[in-house]
């Protein structure tokens, strides 16, 4: 155990890239500096390479991804896997940690759910915690509310602890989806380790949503180990 360890500090590596258009730089730096407020010492890496750090995954309590698409290698996988098994907590918002690495299925059995599909245009749905999810850390003083962005279709691992869902909104290329109720938030055990993920935050814009802060900030703490 290192002296940081002992006096009860936390470690968080942020890992981010992929894709441009989630702003990974921006988004994740938003959090990385949440995370610094709240006490935790912050590592942030621009490779997936870290993922290879046994030394550093091992003392990370908690890895943030922020990761669209893009390729992770086996060995990089293994190793991420083997860290939150272990007990290193796993969180992210939107395409980040859900649309990452489409073509590795055993990460998507990490994070539970994958993107497939959203409407060409941005639509108005709100999201609402389920009742009988109340007394979860997460959604700790979040009512129901409204968000104006992506709506994310997904298939979903029916073994995750679901938190907050929507209406899937009308989709003229798609109409047999609408209405659907979709998983908006939710958290996973895997191994010794927490998931935590929500679907929404494909702008800046959409993590200043006093709601969709919160639970992405609540979110990293449940998934802290």
């Amino acid at each position: 155990m290192t002296e940081h360890q002992s006096l009860g500090t936390k470690r968080a590596l942020v890992v981010r890239g992929g894709w441009d258009g989630h702003s990974p730089v921006a988004a994740s730096d938003r959090y990385a500096a949440a995370l610094k407020e709240d006490g935790y010492e912050v590592t942030v890496s621009d490779s997936l390479d870290s993922y290879l750090d046994e030394g550093l995954l091992a003392a990370s309590d908690l890895i943030v991804q922020c990761w669209t698409m893009g390729q992770i290698t086996g060995e990089q996988l293994t190793g991420l896997s083997r860290a939150v098994r272990a007990g290193t907590g796993f969180a992210g918002w939107h395409g980040g940690i859900i649309d990452s690495f489409r073509d590795e299925t055993g990460y998507q059995l990490m994070t539970g759910g994958q993107f497939v599909h959203h409407p060409s245009e941005f639509v108005t749905y709100q999201v609402r915690p389920l009742p009988e999810r109340a007394d979860h850390p997460v959604l700790a003083g979040i009512g129901p509310f409204t968000v104006t962005t992506e709506q994310y279709y997904l298939h979903m691992d029916p073994a995750v602890d679901v938190l907050a869902v929507t209406d899937y909104e009308q989709d003229p290329d798609n109409p047999e989806l609408a209405g659907n109720v979709m998983p908006v938030t939710w958290t996973r055990r895997w191994g010794a380790g927490r998931v935590f993920v929500t679907a929404i935050g494909h702008t800046l814009t959409d993590l200043e949503v006093p709601e969709v802060d919160s639970m992405i900030r609540k979110g990293m703490a449940w998934a802290t180990r």
